[in-house]
């Protein structure tokens, strides 16, 4: 088997660095930060992911996985070296490279001859090729393997991706790279590495402007009468559309979306075409998180000065604790603005929010609606679903219920007592 090293031990790199060692290869994670390296070492990862740690766990044990504090011995020795650097937003919606390129300089120097460089990080388009020429080592190969893991389910999609993409300008580097994941099970598309690229921003772009277009949907159902559930089933069935990603919400966000459409728009930009489209599914995006936040300010009552609005939910989807550009804390600011008061709950999110101070976070979610005029719920927690929700309308001042991701029934909680707003119902 392979001897791997894996740079960036982040979401990306610890993901795809565990799962390379249960598919039996050796491989080292770096990173630069020694309390995570000693944190992973005893098998804690840090942050929410299912499966994840157990996989962890059992690397080490097998002797398969090790974390290191810097890069230079384990790219002495490995075979491949995957890069999992962050490349992050800049205020123009450019990717900034400035980590990563750091990281390849510092590779470039002790990657042994031969050895393949995968950039696992989401660059622009043209990055493989500049990277090529900026190296001067023709023993080193290039390749651009982009990932496509979802948070909260990474690990299975991995380990049971619907496609593996390998970009590269010689056949034999992409062949050669297609043999790490031959014990998976799905289609490999080998192209140049500009196409691998654009790739990746393409898929998340591609679904923001489902989510934001099936949003826009839900609204003009609220305003005809039409329900959305009975709209996007059946839409859903027609194999051209499919069911996926149908389900309106209030607004999209997360570490990818946002960052991966912006940077595809702004490289549109940068080769004289205006990306008209994914221009305005970014500019709608906001907007719909404003008409969120919009619906629960028109759903609460004027009877009192100062008003409690209770969320359910902080992080940007269910299952992980990312709260970056996170749709549930952007419209909390907003709603925090009318100086009502806001409480928040969610299963993952402990102490204060240091970005968002004017968040109570509550350590349980009774205690987050008690005496509250309103509950909005932002995430889709399945664990909110198992709530006493009758205890729920008794403890609120006012059992008014804006459902932002239709976890509930309206005739349910009507039945409990509930004023209930729905997206798209």
């Amino acid at each position: 088997m392979s001897e791997i090293a894996v740079i960036g031990a982040g979401y990306v790199g610890l993901t795809t660095g565990t799962c390379l060692s249960k598919l039996g290869h050796n491989v080292t994670i770096v990173d630069i930060e020694h309390s995570r390296i000693e944190s992973l070492r005893e098998g804690i990862v840090p942050f929410v992911e299912p499966s994840l740690e157990e996989l962890v766990s059992a690397g080490i044990k097998s002797g398969k996985l090790k974390f290191v504090h810097g890069s230079e011995k384990a790219c002495k020795d490995a075979d491949f070296i995957f890069v999992c650097l962050p490349t992050p937003s800049s205020q123009d919606g450019s990717t900034d490279l400035s980590i990563f390129e750091s990281g390849i300089n510092q590779i470039a120097d002790i990657a042994k001859p031969d050895s393949t460089l995968i950039i696992k990080s989401t660059v622009p388009v043209g990055t493989a090729s500049k990277l090529k020429d900026q190296l001067q080592r023709t023993d080193l190969a290039v390749v651009s393997n982009p990932e496509f893991l979802a948070e909260g389910s990474a690990v299975k999609d991995f380990l049971e991706p619907s496609r593996i993409v390998i970009g590269a300008c010689r056949i034999e580097d992409a062949e050669r790279v297609a043999e790490l994941y031959e014990k998976i099970e799905a289609p490999v598309l080998t192209s140049s590495w500009e196409s691998a690229e654009i790739i990746k921003h393409t898929a998340n772009a591609f679904l923001a402007l489902k989510l934001t277009f099936v949003n826009e949907i839900a609204t003009l159902c609220e305003k005809t009468g039409a329900d959305i559930h009975e709209v996007t089933l059946g839409i859903g069935l027609d194999p051209r559309i499919g069911s996926n990603y149908l389900n309106p919400g209030p607004g999209w966000g997360g570490s990818c979306f946002p960052k991966d459409s912006s940077s595809l728009a702004h490289i549109a930009r940068e080769v004289g075409f205006d990306f008209t489209l994914l221009e305005h599914t970014i500019e709608l995006n906001q907007e719909h998180l404003s008409r969120t936040a919009k619906k629960v300010s028109e759903a609460l009552s004027d009877d009192k000065q100062t008003r409690k609005i209770a969320a359910w939910g902080l992080t940007f989807k269910a299952g992980t604790d990312d709260l970056r550009s996170s749709p549930a804390i952007e419209i909390l600011k907003k709603l925090a603005q009318s100086q009502d008061s806001i409480s928040a709950f969610d299963p993952t999110v402990k102490g204060e929010l240091a970005d968002a101070p004017e968040i109570l976070v509550e350590a349980d979610p009774y205690l987050c609606v008690k005496g509250a005029d309103v509950l909005v719920v932002l995430t889709e927690w399945d664990e909110f679903r198992e709530l006493d929700m009758a205890l729920v309308a008794q403890n609120m001042y006012s059992p008014i219920l804006v459902d932002t991701r239709n976890l509930f029934k309206r005739h349910e909680m009507e039945k409990l007592g509930f004023v209930y707003h729905g997206m798209g119902t």
